[in-house]
């Protein structure tokens, strides 16, 4: 008994657990929250508003679950606070016009002890839409006829808020015509009609723009607009009109048939077939008029039927109606006046009544070369004639009398620029078209002398080669005589000119009728390099003009001088021997070749090598100077006797060249090479008294045979000069082109210097002059000294050389 009175008080306190426990979830907890509040912003704090204490919120599991789609909302279980999850729309949550609130409802659970809350959130609408119209624009068709009054309904804009955010009121762009009136419908709903203040006329406007703009009463009030395009609708209310009332239409006699005399134009301001004009003759129209003329009933051309003949009728009257296809067909008339006028149908004449033909060039200005008459059969306008001739013409028309007229000379005539005109003379009426006739006449001009021969240059400058064939031809010089017949035969001649007494006639010729320049002679370019003198030119007119021209004969010159070798000399060709130490040091100067060439600078360039060299090693020759060097000294193992082959090449093409061969033998010797002058140190101990009584006993016999030979010159220099150009004495330089040649070569022509020896002892040293032949041009060639001579004279520093076997054997 006990046991079921504890069960039973433990069920009572469990059903009034349950009962507690039921009736605090069926409690409220109501928000309110304006839409589109921003992500995480605070609704409430949930722990203080329903008495629960923060720090136990996460052991006792709080969740919060949402009756919606979406989870807009959630719970900070370490603060307690209700947060925007997700941004909430209004318009998108409560999607139903007719609800005027919108919730949002939340369930909240806690464990240990299980406790459950209702929370109900309000979303309270804010003004964030704008009126909209369902389209942008809206076409509303009113004929012009429709009565002021008249009412059209609109389509209504929509706005997704509610309250006082939804629509209040609309507005209507300012018209004239239109209007608007607003209704409230039974939902609370903005209407608007659109009425007519004033008629309409198409033909002042055919179409309207308005602009239709709601507005809702949020604030800031939000509007939306939408065009309304009112097409006005026509009715046949405008007869058609013509462009003018009446038209006065001149028109050619004999007018091709078809052709068009005038496009009547009507037009009507209505549109369609209210707007579509039919043409026709009224009855006012005279038969024959409409038997002339056709009438096209679609665009109103009036068109030649049959020919109009001017004599038959002159003036055309007719009345053409205009009349729309309407319904009540209206209709426009006008009169059109045709006046018929005389056609220019006769040509003028041109006749020529008398020419002179040809005729000289130097006419003088305003002789009179033909007489012309003019005529046309028709009259006033039409029979007045204008004439003239082309302006680039140098002739020109002058007036004698009525209908004649001379044809001058207007400026000077020139055969050379023109030698025939034609000339086109062309007379037209003064009609309408005008009507023309020509008349070409051709005068010819006759030549006169009044051109004076021309040459292409003033100067010609002729390049001959020398050596050229006599005979041959250097150049044509012909000069042009635009003139005709005798006046433009040209005659050639040379004027005369003496060059050193000989006249130009010798030396060239030229053809006198094609003007051909010969030459007479061949020239030589180590004689003679130039030549100037004038060419004329005359023609075979009355009186005869001429011209002249200068003309430079320049003689170019060709390699045909062979290089001669003045240095060493040699005898007919004989081979040249020289004797030289052989403790001759290296670079000793052994010999040098000099060679002259009589062409010109550019051919007469020389250069030197070796043809042949018994020992390449032992010599060198310099190809500008022609210096034979030693390379090395000589050793026991060189052969005695050397043989050097040179050969002298000029800058020619093809080029030309000399040889010379020298022979060297070494000896065993005190003398110095030809380098050092011959001049060799000797030591007193060599000569003996014998030797001293042998060079003194030549020093005198030479010396009396030089007092001896320089008398002979000085009495020969005291004879008259045969020319200023002509030298001072027998010893001259061979020629004056090669005056330049290095180491200054002379010649002389008196060949008694013979002597076998010249010795002189001079502190210690010997001087040795080698013996040159009778009969044998000499060359005196300054040798360089060595440094390690002592100072000689310049007698002692020359050396006169023969390639002569004497020589050779004296020494």
């Amino acid at each position: 008994m006990e046991i079921d009175r504890k069960s039973f008080f433990w069920r009572y306190v469990l059903i009034l657990i349950f009962f507690v426990v039921l009736e605090t979830t069926r409690a409220v907890t109501h928000y309110s929250i304006p839409e589109e509040m921003e992500e995480g912003s605070i609704v409430a704090n949930l722990a203080s508003d329903l008495g629960l204490d923060v720090k136990t919120l996460s052991k006792r599991k709080m969740r919060l679950d949402l009756r919606s789609n979406k989870k807009y909302l959630d719970v900070n279980k370490e603060t307690g606070e209700l947060y925007i999850l997700e941004k909430i729309d209004r318009e998108n949550l409560c999607t139903s016009k007719t609800a005027t609130t919108c919730f949002i409802r939340l369930e909240m659970t806690l464990e240990n002890p299980v406790r459950l809350f209702n929370i109900e959130i309000e979303i309270v609408d804010i003004n964030d839409n704008s009126p909209d119209f369902w389209r942008d624009t809206f076409n509303l068709d009113i004929s012009e006829s429709t009565a002021a009054g008249e009412r059209f309904s609109l389509s209504n804009a929509v706005d997704p808020d509610i309250g006082s955010n939804s629509i209040k009121t609309y507005y209507l762009s300012k018209s004239e015509h239109f209007d608007i009136e607003i209704q409230t419908g039974r939902d609370g709903s903005k209407l608007a009609d659109l009425i007519l203040k004033k008629p309409l006329d198409r033909e002042e406007q055919d179409s309207y723009k308005l602009i239709l703009t709601a507005v809702d009463g949020g604030v800031p009030a939000r509007s939306g607009t939408a065009s309304i395009i009112v097409r006005v609708l026509d009715t046949n209310d405008n007869a058609p009109q013509f462009d003018k009332d009446s038209y006065t239409i001149n028109l050619t006699e004999n007018s091709p048939i078809g052709s068009l005399v005038v496009k009547l134009n009507a037009s009507d301001k209505d549109e369609g077939s209210n707007s579509d004009i039919i043409y026709s003759y009224s009855l006012y129209t005279s038969e024959k008029t409409q038997q002339t003329f056709s009438l096209n009933p679609d665009n109103g051309e009036i068109r030649v039927k049959e020919m109009i003949n001017y004599e038959d009728f002159r003036i055309y009257d007719m009345e053409i109606i205009a009349t729309d296809k309407g319904v009540n067909s209206l209709s426009g008339k006008c009169k059109v006046k045709i006046l018929v006028t005389d056609m220019n149908d006769n040509h003028p004449e041109i006749s020529i009544k008398s020419l002179s033909s040809p005729v000289k060039e130097d006419i003088p200005v305003n002789t009179v070369i033909a007489v012309v008459s003019v005529s046309d059969k028709d009259s006033d306008e039409n029979g007045q004639v204008d004439i003239h001739i082309s302006d680039h013409l140098p002739f020109a028309l002058k007036e004698s009398s009525d209908n004649y007229y001379e044809l001058i000379v207007s400026e000077p005539l020139d055969r050379e620029k023109s030698a025939e005109y034609d000339i086109t003379i062309t007379v037209t009426d003064r009609g309408n078209p005008p009507l023309s006739d020509n008349e070409t006449i051709t005068l010819e001009l006759l030549d006169v002398n009044d051109n004076v021969p021309q040459f292409p240059q003033s100067f010609y400058t002729i390049p001959v080669m020398e050596n050229n064939a006599p005979g041959a031809l250097l150049s044509s010089l012909t000069a042009i005589d635009p003139d005709l017949h005798e006046n433009q035969y040209l005659v050639y001649f040379i004027i005369e000119k003496e060059i050193v007494n000989t006249s130009m006639s010798m030396l060239f010729s030229i053809n006198p009728e094609n003007g051909n320049l010969y030459a007479l002679k061949t020239f030589d370019y180590e004689i003679e390099k130039e030549f100037l003198f004038h060419i004329e030119a005359r023609d075979s007119g009355v009186p005869p003009l001429s011209s002249n021209v200068t003309v430079h004969i320049i003689i170019m010159d060709q390699n045909d001088n062979t290089p001669v070798i003045v240095s060493p000399w040699r005898a007919h060709g004989s081979v040249v021997e020289e004797k030289i130490p052989r403790s001759t040091d290296k670079g000793t100067l052994i010999s040098k070749v000099i060679a002259i060439d009589s062409d010109s600078v550019h051919n007469s360039r020389i250069t030197y090598q070796f043809l042949q060299n018994t020992d390449a090693t032992l010599f060198s020759l310099d190809q500008y100077n022609g210096e034979i060097r030693t390379m090395r000294m000589f050793s026991y193992r060189d052969s005695r006797h050397q043989r050097l082959v040179v050969i002298a090449k000029d800058n020619g093409e093809p080029a030309l060249s000399a040889t010379v061969t020298i022979k060297l033998s070494t000896v065993e010797t005190a003398l110095k090479t030809y380098a050092d002058m011959t001049e060799v140190p000797l030591e007193y101990d060599i000569f003996s008294d014998l030797n001293l009584y042998l060079v003194i006993g030549l020093g005198s016999v030479s010396f009396l045979l030089l007092i001896t030979i320089l008398v002979t010159i000085v009495l020969k220099c005291q004879k008259p000069k045969p020319s200023k150009a002509a030298p001072s004495c027998r010893n001259s330089v061979i020629s004056e082109r090669n005056s330049t040649i290095a180491d200054s070569t002379l010649v002389s022509n008196d060949a008694y210097w013979y002597s076998l020896f010249l010795a002189e002892t001079r502190k210690g040293k010997l001087v040795v002059r080698q013996p040159v032949p009778k009969g044998a041009r000499y060359i005196v060639s300054s040798i360089p000294r060595s440094t390690g001579m002592t100072e000689t004279s310049d007698s002692a520093a020359s050396t006169l050389q023969a390639s002569t076997t004497t020589s050779s054997s004296s020494t």
